[in-house]
Formats: structure tokens, C-alpha cells, sequence
């Protein structure tokens, strides 16, 4: 997190609370681009628990590198929770990233809503798990995650006010170019979600 970051978020009425409660927050790209896309295929419609629970099994089963996956028994990937869906979606994103040569290196000149448009054309990636690579394997500043259920709650909670996602949209507008930032502060804004915040960070 950037000095200009803190020092604009901390003078925000909505987010400065926060940022004097927990100070800086930073999230550092993955350093496997890869097995980060993995475990957000695994947190897709599931709690924070249960997608934890999956991944330990799976990465302890199978070598997750594009080749390991799809190397494996679709039958070790069940076995270690995948459904039969993520079992595709996985094995989807494994063939792109041999097909395509997906990298940080590889997505450096492309703008966010670009690199959305490239990995959500792949079977089983939605915005949500397009941006979550944005924010967590690719570090871009400027991310605003509204399919983020946890993100839609924090903002009520901050705004004090019920708000559909187009308006949460241009609501977040006042935090450009941090919003990725911001977004971390969001997660924290619930004393529920503190534990999956940290799960999110902990990658």
C-alpha cells in the first residue's frame, strides 16, 4: 500500500475509521500465478472453510502446476473435493495457461478490463474469479470486486445504506485509484468476516 493511498483512504469519512483501526494493509502478488487461479476456482460459490479444507487436500494430492493438473485422475480431484464442474473448470484453466503462456509478464500490458475479457472466455472463470486474479496474483491498484459478497456487505455496513451493485459501482468511484486498497478495507468493515479476510490475504 503506498503512502498516497493511505494518506487518501485515511482522509476518506466512509474508509478512515478503518485505516486508523487497522492501519496499512498490503497484499503481495502470488508468487504462483497458477495455483492462485486454482484456489480461487475452489472458493466459487462455497464458504471460506470448505474451499480451505479442499485445497489443502488437493495440493497435498496432486502437483498443482498446469501439467500436474491436468496429469491427475479426474477421480484424485474428486476425491480430494472437487465436483465434477470445478474438475472441468481447473483442468480449463490448466490448458490456457500451457496454450496461452499466461504470466504476470504475459498480462503487463493489458488493461484490467482486457485481462477480464481474456480469462473470463475460459469455461468456469466469471468476473468474480477474473478479478480476484486482478487483485491477488496480478496486483493491480485500481480494483473494485462488487461480485464480492463480502465486499457488497462491507459497503453497506460502511455507506450505511442498502445499495445495488450499479450504485456501490459508482459509490466506489470516490476511491479511484485505490480501490483495490479500498476493497481491503471493506472486507475488514464486518467483525464476521474477519477470519475470511484473512483467509483471502493468506491466498
Amino acid at each position: 500500500m503506498t503512502d498516497d493511498a493511505i494518506a487518501t483512504l485515511r482522509e476518506d469519512a466512509y474508509l478512515g475509521p478503518l485505516v486508523d483501526e487497522f492501519g496499512p494493509l498490503t497484499v503481495e502478488p502470488a508468487e504462483d500465478f497458477f495455483a492462485r487461479f486454482v484456489t480461487s476456482i475452489l472458493r466459487q460459490q462455497v464458504s471460506m472453510a470448505s474451499a480451505a479444507a479442499t485445497r489443502e487436500r488437493l495440493f497435498d494430492a496432486v502437483e498443482v502446476t498446469p501439467e500436474g493438473i491436468l496429469a491427475a485422475d479426474s477421480a484424485v480431484l474428486r476425491d480430494a473435493g472437487l465436483s465434477a464442474a470445478k474438475t472441468e473448470y481447473v483442468g480449463n484453466v490448466a490448458e490456457a495457461f500451457i496454450e496461452r503462456g499466461y504470466s504476470r509478464e504475459y498480462f503487463a500490458d493489458t488493461s484490467d478490463a482486457d485481462v477480464v475479457a481474456e480469462l473470463t472466455s475460459i469455461k468456469g472463470v466469471g468476473e468474480w474469479t477474473a478479478n480476484m486474479q486482478l487483485l491477488f496474483s496480478l496486483g493491480r491498484p485500481d480494483v473494485f470486486p462488487v461480485g464480492d459478497l463480502g465486499i457488497r456487505k462491507g459497503m453497506e455496513t460502511v455507506l450505511g445504506e442498502e445499495l445495488t451493485r450499479a450504485e456501490m459501482v459508482e459509490r466506489a468511484e470516490r476511491w479511484a485509484p485505490y480501490r483495490s486498497d479500498a476493497s481491503l478495507y471493506l472486507w475488514r468493515a464486518e467483525e464476521d468476516l474477519t477470519e475470511s479476510v484473512d483467509e483471502v490475504l493468506q491466498g
